[in-house]
């Protein structure tokens, strides 16, 4: 089928002045509470982003969680600038990008990267975690799945 044939429609989509108006002036009034950066710093001492959000709200991410600066240097982290209208941390010398939002939502990075520290999380062992499982293999384990 051809760019002229009859079988493929057009589609045209006629957006009014008033409806331009309307839409501008609702993301006037979104603007403030959308999150944005206005600063992002690395701090060494705690190893940690701290990100400053237009809404007043700060939040500190450990480097080592950040797909892409888990290797990092100190000098290579401090490099953070902020992208577009705040909602892009960017570090030009590793070519490494974070979408703000999705930082704030806890998504540090792809679903591979995400599911390794998943992992790491879950492998921790520590005394509560091993006297837990001295007490359950006492009652006998986990029960079983009766399907």
């Amino acid at each position: 089928m051809g760019y002229n044939s009859p079988v493929i429609k057009r589609a045209c989509i006629v957006t009014s002045d008033e409806q331009i108006d309307a839409a501008i002036a609702a993301a006037k009034v979104r603007e403030p509470l959308r999150p944005r950066a206005v600063s992002a710093k690395y701090r060494p001492g705690k190893d940690a982003f701290v990100i400053a959000l237009a809404t007043g709200v700060e939040i500190v991410i450990p480097r080592k969680l950040l797909q892409g600066l888990e290797n990092a240097t100190p000098a290579q982290a401090a490099e953070v600038e902020i992208w577009g209208p705040g909602d892009s941390l960017h570090w030009e010398s590793i070519d490494v990008d974070h979408y703000v939002p999705s930082l704030i939502e806890g998504i540090f990075g792809n679903r591979r990267w995400m599911s390794e520290i998943g992992k790491i999380g879950g492998s921790v062992r520590s005394e509560a975690k091993r006297e837990a499982a001295r007490k359950n293999g006492s009652k006998g384990g986990r029960p079983r799945v009766h399907a």
